[in-house]
């Protein structure tokens, strides 16, 4: 806080990383009167949600799928701007295409009428299961959403008041468990339990309170920002430059500075970048993942509760190895979102995220955005990602080595499926493997959504969104509560309102 006999000055805030938790964070630090810089340690805003323009193609580095749209138009509404002035979202129709090894599939959509088709169709006795599975669905989002996710779990008092809910939900049960006691063919316990998946979680370790993402969906649907999920940055940035915030970029923190008075707790009074220059402020938000932020960024005298032996311990998210691609040929047939699972399910999950092996099979998320949103390819093209959930770095997986064969294996098998003759048509191409999200993203052990969100790593037991260690420094982003995803980051950033103070607060 400023001395006393200085006078009033608007406090300074400083936001390590500029994913969507970061510029989430920053756009209400703005909204409550700081002064507010966004350093970022790429060319570019965004993150993991960075955008490669390659050969005429819009490549989205990461984050595809829009959900919660009222999480965004909050901070539009901040600004005093509505979003649909900025970016146009999309409803999709189906939200995603589960297809089985065998080559069958679901349509997965909001349409209740729908949906019960599609299950009738694998198994009509399972209809009513699907009804129960959806009002079970419906109770977590109320309780784990409504109730839990905009708030910082900051104290004791904080995990004992969300006890009841826990209970409410059963929460110690995994997702996959809750779908199979309302669901008896294999293939519908899949479809109601994948979720997690696209948040770093092991659908038969994680709680079933993740089902609440169903709840989100069926209420809100499942959203494409034309000109891909770039646009919602670029407007995200545009927020904070009308609202006097500032964004640098290749601009690398290297330390956390912090001053310790008496015996106290230390409190963070700044950061240093990688070119040297120190830049002093009253507070610091990390938008980095919080294990690289603590283990790296913090002084280890300053951190007994996340010390290195703590960080080391914890369980990890999976990894994951994208593969970008272009064609000159239009793939109709296939749709924006689409799941390839492979011949195995269970026994892949635990190669992945127990046994930390690289697999010889894989399932994968293929992602073809110009289905939606011809601008992502140039005429007569196709824009693809395909990803592949793969153990993090503690495989001791050659990356350097087995990366180019494990793509072309990857397109082997799109070519045997969905994309025929695939290889004929690649006109552009990129990857990224887990070595990108350590080395570029600075992810600890190279995973792609911090700790695994099994119940024990989640609301209180994850790193908090107010440090347990450092005073001044606060955490946004998937690596905090409560958890990964576009609504979860964006909701760290709001729960983050729940503890910090007012801008005249300082004064």
């Amino acid at each position: 806080m400023p001395s006393a006999g200085l006078g009033p000055r608007q406090p300074r805030a400083v936001v390590i990383g500029s994913g969507f938790g970061g510029l989430a964070a920053a756009i209400r630090l703005l909204a409550k009167g700081y002064d507010v810089q966004v350093l970022e340690k790429l060319d570019a805003p965004g993150g993991r949600a960075y955008v490669h323009r390659q050969d005429g193609f819009t490549f989205d580095a990461g984050p595809t799928i829009i959900t919660a749209p009222f999480l965004l138009e909050e901070l539009w509404a901040l600004c005093g701007r509505r979003m649909e002035q900025d970016v146009t979202l999309k409803p999709l129709d189906p939200f995603y295409r589960i297809r089985f090894d065998d080559g069958t599939w679901f349509d997965y959509n909001s349409n209740p009428e729908g949906m019960r088709r599609e299950v009738a169709r694998f198994s009509p006795e399972d209809v009513q299961g699907f009804e129960n599975f959806l009002k079970e669905a419906e109770k977590c989002y109320q309780l784990g959403f409504e109730g839990l996710s905009w708030k910082a779990f900051d104290s004791i008092a904080d995990l004992l008041a969300a006890v009841p809910a826990m209970m409410k939900m059963r929460a110690w049960r995994s997702i996959y468990r809750m779908a199979s006691s309302h669901l008896r063919n294999p293939k519908l316990r899949i479809v109601m339990s994948f979720h997690p998946l696209l948040i770093g979680g092991n659908p038969f370790a994680v709680t079933c309170v993740y089902s609440l993402i169903t709840s989100l969906e069926r209420r809100y649907g499942v959203h494409w920002a034309m000109g891909g999920t770039g646009e919602l940055v670029r407007g995200l940035v545009g927020l904070i430059a009308q609202r006097g915030g500032r964004l640098r970029c290749n601009a690398e923190v290297r330390q956390i500075t912090t001053e310790r008075k008496g015996g106290g707790r230390a409190r963070a009074t700044g950061v240093t970048l990688a070119s040297g220059e120190h830049i002093a402020c009253d507070l610091v938000v990390s938008n980095a993942d919080t294990a690289w932020t603590y283990r790296n960024l913090v002084d280890s005298a300053h951190r007994p509760h996340w010390s290195n032996a703590r960080i080391e311990r914890g369980r990890y998210s999976m990894s994951l190895f994208v593969w970008y691609f272009g064609t000159n040929r239009v793939y109709d047939d296939v749709p924006h979102h689409m799941m390839v699972l492979g011949p195995r399910y269970r026994e892949l999950l635990d190669d992945i995220f127990e046994r930390h092996v690289l697999a010889k099979d894989y399932s994968l998320y293929l992602h073809r955005p110009s289905a939606s949103d011809p601008s992502m390819a140039p005429a007569g093209h196709d824009c693809f990602y395909v990803l592949a959930p793969v153990p993090h770095l503690d495989s001791g997986t050659d990356w350097q080595a087995h990366g180019e064969p494990y793509r072309q294996a990857i397109q082997r098998t799109l070519e045997q499926t969905v994309l025929p003759e695939l290889g004929q048509h690649i006109v552009s191409s990129r990857t990224l493997t887990p070595l990108d999200f350590k080395e570029r993203l600075l992810s600890f052990k190279g995973a792609a959504f911090g700790l695994e969100p099994v119940l024990l790593q989640s609301a209180w037991f994850r790193p908090h969104n107010r440090s347990e260690d450092v005073d001044a420094l606060y955490m946004v982003g998937a690596s905090t509560h409560p958890g990964a995803g576009i609504p979860g980051v964006l909701s760290s950033a709001k729960a983050l309102d729940s503890v910090l103070p007012a801008a005249h607060a300082w004064v």
